[in-house]
Formats: structure tokens, sequence, C-alpha cells
């Protein structure tokens, strides 16, 4: 690992976790609200969606999962403890299909249905940073990418418009997005 690229990694992830913590819940839901209207009409040619779970600092797409959740086939990321790795797994009915797992994000239970990662039309990808050439920042500890590496379809980046940098760091581990959303905007990767 590049010593020099770590630390920028880790100093931007702190400067972004710091603006996303002066984001006020008010803003927070309008944001989330424009950027499910500017996502929404891209999911209608998807047939099989993987979303995320967004954790309290993210844009909020949700909604999305259970407006499309009767019309979609769609899955969320869960955890294997005995791989320590993420699989995709079908959601029917978020009132029974969905616990929280590992850290504490929410996930689908054992026993709902896996779907190989090669089997996706789309996958949304929550960050901490992107950039203009679908560069993705992580949390840091790679799930994401190892997700990425393995899924088919378009690789769609959710972020606040704060998040969508010029450029940032990065490692050849490290996996690319095809657009990022924001709610302002939507960027085709530059190649």
């Amino acid at each position: 690992m590049d010593t020099d690229k770590y630390k920028l990694k880790s100093d931007l992830r702190q400067k972004i976790c710091g603006a996303l913590e002066k984001i006020s819940p008010a803003v927070r839901a309008v944001e989330s609200i424009d950027l499910c209207d500017r996502l929404e009409p891209q999911l209608r040619s998807a047939h099989t969606i993987l979303f995320f779970a967004p954790l309290p600092d993210e844009l909020d797409v949700w909604p999305l999962l259970e407006k499309l959740l009767t019309s979609k086939t769609c899955a969320l990321p869960a955890f294997d403890a005995t791989t320590q790795t993420y699989s995709a797994r079908r959601v029917a009915d978020l009132e029974t299909d969905i616990a929280t797992g590992k850290f504490s994000v929410r996930e689908p239970v054992t026993g709902c249905p896996e779907i190989p990662l090669n089997k996706f039309d789309l996958v949304l990808v929550p960050g901490m940073a992107f950039d203009l050439s679908g560069n993705r920042l992580g949390r840091g500890k790679g799930f994401y990418d190892r997700i990425l590496a393995a899924a088919s379809g378009i690789k769609c980046g959710v972020a606040y418009d704060l998040q969508l940098l010029e450029t940032i760091p990065v490692e050849l581990h490290d996996a690319k997005v095809n657009f990022i959303f924001t709610p302002s905007r939507c960027v085709r990767r530059k190649n």
C-alpha cells in the first residue's frame, strides 16, 4: 500500500465527514428527494438492481427500494461472517426480510435468496467521495471495491454535490463507477 496515498485518502475522508456532519436533517431530506427524483427514470430500464442501505450521513435511496420492490428484482448487500465478504440477497418484503447486520447496516436476513453479483443490470454505490473519472473513495475497508469488481451492470455512485470532486487519490484496487448521481446532476465518468 502506498503510504502517501493512504494518508491522502484518510485526510480526504476526514474532510468529507466534517462537511457531511454540517448538513442539517432538513437539507438531507430535501436533497434525498431530489436525488431519488433524478435517479428514478434511470432505474426504469433495469430489471435487477443492487441497492444499498444508506447510513445516516448518506443520501436516502430507501424510498426508491420501497417503490420498486414489487416491480423489479431488488437486492441489498449481505455480510457473510464466514468469508468476511458481502454477497447480494434479494429483498421482497422490507418488514420481514431486513435485519441490522455488520457495521449496524440494514441488510437482508439469511433466508433471502442470494443473487450472483454478475446478474445485476444496475448497482447503486455509496461512497465518501467520487471524482469525474469515476473513481470512488470508500470508507477504507475495501468491501465495495470487491462488490464492484464482481458485479455486472451499470454502476452508479450516489453522493451529495460536495462529495463530487475533480480528482481523488486512487490505488490499483479501487473500483470505478460509470455514473455519479447527486441531488443536482448526473455525471458520466470521463474515460
